[in-house]
């Protein structure tokens, strides 16, 4: 349950928003952009906010599954993923909440810190997939192999995807496509999946150990 609440949360929040300016935007189009979009920024950040616990709990279950030091690895990647995901809320929430009186140059260098959420995101979400993605691809701790696979394809398109910290154009800007459509895409796949895996695993009536 709390991995499908927290999937839907999030899949409603990015929906909300809908294409948010990415880094190529000039400070007078953001303004345009938030004065426009104010109240589904907040729609989007309250989705993201009322989340947390499902991933929390999502999270604290799901490291029970694998043996440490890989469910400690697993955890820390998740945290990193909850405390980045609220740095950048504040900053979105906050542009928007008084988008009538921004002046083009600060909102510009504002959403400037608020766009390397993507990029940046790349180091938490290798960290949380890769301990379950090696477990599950060496057949240990009850963990499917199409898991490890998928983990696979999600761990290497994040690991490319860390070069939009480098990018300022098209697919590979920060913020761009290939950061909120393809690597979101892949990661919130692989996340549903481990959380729908783990959570049958815990009603079966002999789990693998």
């Amino acid at each position: 349950m709390a991995t499908v609440a927290y999937v839907v949360l999030v899949v409603a929040g990015l929906a909300a928003l809908g294409t948010t300016p990415a880094a190529t935007e000039t400070g007078s189009q953001l303004v345009a952009w938030l004065r426009d979009h104010r109240t589904v920024v907040h729609w989007g950040m309250w989705a993201f906010t009322v989340g947390t616990p499902a991933l929390a709990v999502m999270l604290a279950i799901e490291r029970r599954l694998i043996p440490s030091p890989y469910s400690d690895v697993f955890f820390i990647g998740g945290i990193a993923i909850l405390i980045s995901t609220a740095v950048q809320s504040w900053f979105l929430a906050g542009l928007a909440l008084r988008a009538d009186q921004l002046e083009p140059a600060t909102a510009r260098a504002l959403l400037d810190v608020a766009v390397f959420f993507g990029p940046i995101l790349t180091g938490a979400t290798t960290t949380m997939m890769a301990p379950v993605t090696l477990l599950a691809l060496r057949q240990k701790a009850g963990l499917p192999m199409w898991l490890g696979l998928l983990g696979a394809v999600a761990f290497v398109e994040q690991s490319i995807e860390t070069i939009t910290i480098f990018g300022s154009t098209g697919f590979t800007q920060p913020g761009g496509a290939m950061n909120l459509q393809l690597g979101a895409g892949l990661t919130l796949a692989w996340m549903m999946a481990f959380g729908l895996w783990g959570g049958l695993r815990g009603r079966a009536p002999n789990p693998a150990p």
